[in-house]
């Protein structure tokens, strides 16, 4: 291989500064150090010995820092001249993180490890430096060794101790000294300690992250649920995919496994399955593991012992498989530990880890997961013998009594209790049972299956039937007879198959003796059955008339007419004695209303119904119309009667058992609750709708929906980072729910990720979104989202992306003819970035383009519309960055001295921004561009002044920045006059109209402009 130049050694050093952290980015740094090695240059090769340590500080391979800088620690005592004091500082700082590394390697002996310790304290007290970070690095060592009471005299050493430039950054002491006390269970002492890192008040490169994952348990333990949810959000969307934070991972991985949520736990497992392979740092491999385990152990207690996990070195493994190759290895890990430290304490943690109890039975996280298969969980052998088990016998009249007693009131738990009557009854010898229980049983398991449109449930009804008939009971015969008729509408049978049936039900209940108590109510259930099959059977058959050719269009509105009239004379004749009956015909007839449009009649019809079936003790059969009440309202835009009548269905929603009704009930309430901008609460209940689609095995439709509302939710409450992954992680469901609302999501879900930085994946959002939308025939969709993407690959430094972004979005700007403003925006931004690369005259020249052609666009618009306040500040803004444009040429051809910025802060002295160009304008071509900055910049601020006091802000920036160019200029007085007569007017200005720091700021730039 041929030998690298020294340049090229620099060059790949640099380089690798910016490589993603990893195996790959340690490599290079390895060959890079071992080329500036051979390459006769001490300097370059110290300054590839600390690029190698800061490569392996944020992978999985922290301990093999030990010996690059060991070699630079050679140097320094070689040569201590040689190290100026950036490199000075260098060594010393990553002492701190040696220190750790050797502690986190268990070949390295403890008597080892304290001469490294003694020999950081000699060489900071040397250097003059606290002890502060000394003392850290014994907590460090006391911890891993056990050791409590040196851990505690160190950890109050290290607070008493002044920072100084060695001391670790707040972050990273709060993360530390926060652990200290969780490590001792005061888990309320450890999250006080840790709250400026949580609060966001201190930050670095790993955290919040860290903390946030080290939160999650001692805030369950405490019973703050919903915090702990949201720090598994925002905190695994940070760590995700980061190598250096694989513990926090396995705490997350934990963390789902200990709260029910099992599914997520093993998706995260799935997406870092490429660590769990033995690492070089073996500490951060155990501590994974640790994790991982957690959950493959409880995975198994759940009964998925057999189930496939995740591949462990490119082959499939179970769950059981899988935990038995991480468990030997993490232990293995642990006894070396424990070898080297002289005791059983890593061992004796790491397996009580392991056989962690679950915290929660559930905790609904908001995020999508795929659900585990159903099994039968195994359970431990009980410590005692369990009590006798009960006799089937005993106490079945009793329950059989509840049941029938659910059944008749149409109670949501009449199903489970007729489960557990048949349980009971099929364990009494046959002899024993009684046939009308088993009659009724039959009964249950008939209606469920003609429920569910089971092909077998008309002959199940027609056995039932029997029995009932054989045992005398004429009014359950009835009732089974009217199941017959629908079970025949539902399955397609012909109409007038289904009418025949009908009336035999109708028949059937008229023949009961007068004295029968549910006579008049079988005759009412069977006439009201009637009307709504017969409604459906026309509908059948103007379909098929339609098919052959017919018009319907009469006929229906006449079947329509006829419904609403039977119904009416229904309420009329029933009202006052069967309440629920009644109310179901009342709903009928508010959902008849709203097809034809008419809100009015529809809106007091439901609310009916509702407090019929609450005034009759059937409070679970108000749900439906107060929902559907609650949605009417909302669509004319009268929430406060929306929010009652979803608060109403909630609260009566206690006893229902159908998940999916749950959902709809609460997914209801949270829209109706973001609409008033309760955000807060909206999330709460759009949670628990999520969890209960989930239940209900519609997670990909009402699931979605509810996660959806769940990050407008957040979006609203400021907690963006959850928003964002709740959003991403029902993204694709919600692709499938149609192209608009596939737009709308992408665009959303951008939005998110431009709020949190994350340029790169805000463009891939809005680029996808464009796509969906180029087919449209509008082009402003397509061509806002081109611009967005742009404007987010320009803040990721993808100026070529962002170029061609920005020029099909002008495209699409320009095919509308209407939105001007957007037009001049994007001519501006691609005039900035022209001059990304270098600041040349071409370049130059080339941004002057633009920015003209966007001034020429504004001035065209005005000519049309001269009052325009946006035009005008839109064209005093591109006047404005011409003339920075011109003075980033300028700059280009003066030298910056270091810390020779103007106490200002002017605007536009940005420096070059790219190659220099120097040399080429000469003294002439200065002075010019001077003088057409100084009047682009008088022309923004008159434009400005017409605006009113809004634009001060604006209008203080040209004119301070044409101040200092006149000085520049040899004519300091006349910029001077300006800033004297802006202070002036602002003097006059009513108190509070200017902004607080702008008079101070221009008197400050007055007296420099005239000492």
């Amino acid at each position: 291989m041929t030998a690298m130049t020294n340049e090229e050694i620099r060059q790949g050093l640099q380089q690798n500064r910016g490589l993603p952290h990893g195996a790959a980015r340690n490599a290079q740094a390895e060959a890079l150090t071992a080329a500036a090695e051979v390459s006769g240059d001490p300097a370059l090769f110290r300054h590839a010995l600390i690029t190698q340590i800061d490569a392996y500080e944020y992978s999985a391979e922290r301990t093999r820092m030990v010996i690059p800088f060991a070699r630079l620690l050679q140097e320094y005592d070689r040569d201590p001249t040689a190290f100026d004091s950036g490199h000075a500082h260098a060594l010393f700082w990553r002492f701190k993180w040696v220190a750790g590394r050797i502690v986190e390697s268990p070949e390295i002996p403890i008597e080892t490890v304290t001469r490294w310790l003694d020999d950081m304290e000699r060489r900071y007290r040397i250097a003059g430096y606290s002890e502060r970070a000394v003392r850290q690095s014994e907590f460090y060592l006391a911890h891993a060794t056990g050791d409590r009471e040196r851990a505690e005299r160190a950890i109050a050493r290290w607070r008493a101790a002044d920072r100084d430039a060695m001391s670790d950054c707040r972050a990273c002491e709060t993360h530390t000294q926060g652990w200290f006390w969780a490590d001792r269970g005061e888990d309320a002492k450890a999250i006080e300690v840790w709250e400026p890192v949580l609060g966001g008040g201190q930050t670095c490169m790993e955290e919040p992250h860290r903390v946030l994952a080290r939160s999650l348990l001692p805030l369950v333990r405490l019973g703050r649920a919903d915090e702990a949810r949201s720090h598994h959000l925002r905190g695994y969307r940070l760590a995700r995919g980061k190598e250096s934070l694989l513990r926090s991972i396995g705490e997350h991985i934990e963390f789902c496994a200990l709260t029910g949520n099992e599914a997520r736990g093993l998706e995260i497992l799935s997406e870092h399955a490429v660590h769990l392979v033995p690492l070089a740092d073996v500490d951060t491999q155990m501590e994974f593991f640790g994790g991982a385990l957690v959950l493959l152990r409880r995975l198994h207690r759940l009964g998925h012992g057999a189930d496939l996990s995740v591949p462990y070195e490119g082959t499939p493994r179970t769950v059981d498989e899988l935990y038995g190759i991480l468990h030997g290895q993490a232990l293995a890990i642990a006894a070396r530990f424990d070898a080297r430290n002289g005791s059983s304490r890593v061992s004796d943690e790491l397996r009580e880890r392991i056989g962690r109890e679950p915290l929660l039975d559930v905790l609904p996280l908001g995020v999508r997961s795929a659900g585990l298969p159903r099994t039968v969980p195994v359970t431990p052998a009980p410590a005692v013998a369990p009590a006798r088990p009960q006799a089937p016998g005993a106490g079945l009249d009793a329950l059989v009594e509840r049941a029938r007693t659910a059944r008749d009131s149409g109670h949501p738990g009449a199903e489970a209790l007729w489960a557990e009557v048949a349980v009971r009854v099929s364990a009494l010898p046959a002899s024993e049972a009684d046939p009308l229980v088993t009659a009724d049983v039959a009964d249950q398991r008939a209606l469920a299956a003609a429920r569910a449109g089971a092909k077998d449930a008309p002959q199940l009804l027609a056995d039932v039937r029997a029995r009932y008939r054989a045992l005398g009971r004429a009014e359950r015969v009835a009732l089974t007879e009217l199941r017959l008729a629908t079970a025949a509408a539902q399955s397609g049978e012909e109409p007038e198959r289904v009418r025949e049936l009908l009336a035999t039900a109708l028949r059937a209940a008229e023949a009961l003796d007068p004295a029968e108590p549910l006579r008049t109510r079988r005759i009412a259930l069977a006439e009201l059955s009637s009307m709504r099959v017969e409604s459906y059977l026309r509908t059948v058959e103007a379909t098929r008339t339609q098919d052959h050719g017919h018009g319907h269009g009469h006929g229906e509105e006449h079947g329509h007419e006829v419904l609403v009239a039977d119904l009416g004379a229904f309420v009329a004749a029933y009202g006052p004695d069967l309440a629920d009956l009644t109310a179901e015909a009342e709903e009928m007839l508010g959902r008849l209303a709203l097809s034809a449009g008419d809100t009015d009649r529809a809106l007091p019809l439901l609310a009916s119904a509702a407090a019929r079936v609450i005034e009759a003790d059937r409070p679970w059969e108000a749900v439906d119309p107060l929902v559907l009440r609650a949605g009417v309202l909302v669509s004319l835009e009268r929430t406060e009667e929306a929010e009652e009548a979803a608060r109403s269905a909630l609260e009566h929603a206690a006893e229902v058992v159908d998940a999916e009704q749950q959902g709809i009930v609460r997914i209801t309430l949270a829209d109706v609750l973001l609409r008033r901008d309760s955000a807060a609460e909206a999330a709460e209940h759009a949670l628990t709708a999520a969890h209960w689609f989930d239940q209900a095995g519609l997670t990909s439709e009402g699931g979605a929906q509810a996660r959806l509302l769940l990050a407008r939710a957040y979006a609203g409450e400021g907690r963006t980072a959850d928003a964002a992954e709740v959003l991403r992680s029902t993204l694709a469901d919600l692709l499938q729910h149609g192209e608009g609302q596939a737009v709308s999501a992408r665009d959303f879900l951008g939005n998110l990720l431009r709020e949190l930085r994350d340029a790169r994946g805000a463009a891939e959002q809005f680029l996808l979104a464009a796509e969906l939308v180029q087919g449209w025939e509008d082009p402003r969709p397509q061509a806002g989202f081109a611009q967005a993407a742009a404007d987010c690959l320009s803040d990721a430094g993808l100026a070529e992306e962002a170029v061609a972004a920005y020029e099909r979005a002008l495209e699409l700007r320009r095919l509308t003819g209407e939105a001007v403003v957007s037009e001049a925006r994007i001519l501006r931004s691609l005039a900035w970035l022209g001059l990304r690369e270098a600041v040349t005259d071409v370049t130059t020249a080339a941004a002057r383009t633009r920015m003209d052609e966007a001034a020429g666009v504004l001035e065209g618009a005005l000519a049309l519309d001269p009052e325009d306040p946006e035009l005008r500040s839109e064209l005093a803004q591109t006047w404005h960055q011409l003339a920075q444009v011109l003075d980033r040429r300028v700059s280009t051809e003066l030298p910056v001295e270091d810390g020779d910025e103007a106490e200002d802060g002017r605007d536009g002295r940005e420096g070059s921004g790219g190659s220099p160009a120097r040399g080429t304008l000469g003294a002439a071509g200065i002075e010019a561009l001077r003088l057409e900055e100084v009047g682009l910049w008088e022309r923004a601020a008159a434009l400005y002044s017409t605006l009113g006091s809004a634009y001060l802000q604006e209008r203080f920036q040209c004119l301070n920045n044409a101040a200092w160019t006149d000085q520049e200029l040899g004519r300091p007085t006349a910029g001077a006059a300006r800033i004297a007569a802006l202070i002036e007017e602002v003097g006059k200005l009513p108190e509070g109209t200017a902004p607080e720091w702008l008079l101070p700021q221009a008197e400050r730039v007055l007296t420099h402009l005239t000492a």
